[in-house]
């Protein structure tokens, strides 16, 4: 789990260190996806705290109320939104964006290139990279600054309506 972290903390400073990492990775064992579910547990882990944070938050009171949230969340919002748009962009990039050899080419290995293709599982990571730090804006920061946010006035409408 450190190295879940590690990842999660320099995706929020330097996501371009992330990609090396996946890169080195791919070298090393021929796969560009991650070897551990960790990342998605950790971040599964956090959906359903801040849900029932939100949940609280804005009075709800009931256990199902609670459940139902977390699933909508952990369920259709990162579930099944991210995994249908990871498996368009999958399918996109694997069927209009490869490049197909026409002749042999001196600099590249042909059976190399005729192998290359995106995993499903690292579109999937894609979206997991993508995903947290828009986590960490809307369940996070906005959770933070909820009794700003909730007061009357301009300010407090204008920093709503920013986020």
């Amino acid at each position: 789990f450190d190295y879940t972290l590690w990842q999660m903390l320099t995706l929020c400073v330097d996501p371009r260190r992330i990609y090396r990492t996946a890169t080195y990775h791919a070298r090393t064992k021929q796969q560009w996806g991650r070897d551990d579910p960790a990342f998605v547990v950790i971040l599964v882990y956090l959906l359903l705290v801040a849900s029932v944070a939100w949940a609280i938050a804005l009075g709800s009171t009931g256990l199902l109320e609670w459940l139902r949230l977390a699933t909508y969340v952990v369920v259709v919002d990162f579930f099944t939104v991210g995994g249908s748009l990871a498996t368009l962009c999958w399918w996109l990039s694997n069927n209009y964006l490869h490049v197909r050899l026409n002749a042999p080419s001196t600099w590249q290995d042909e059976q190399l290139a005729s192998q290359e293709y995106v995993e499903w599982l690292y579109a999937f990571d894609v979206h997991c990279n993508a995903f947290f730090p828009l986590f960490l804006l809307l369940h996070t920061l906005q959770f933070l600054l909820l009794p700003l946010l909730l007061r009357q006035g301009a300010l407090a409408a204008l920093l709503s309506n920013m986020l």
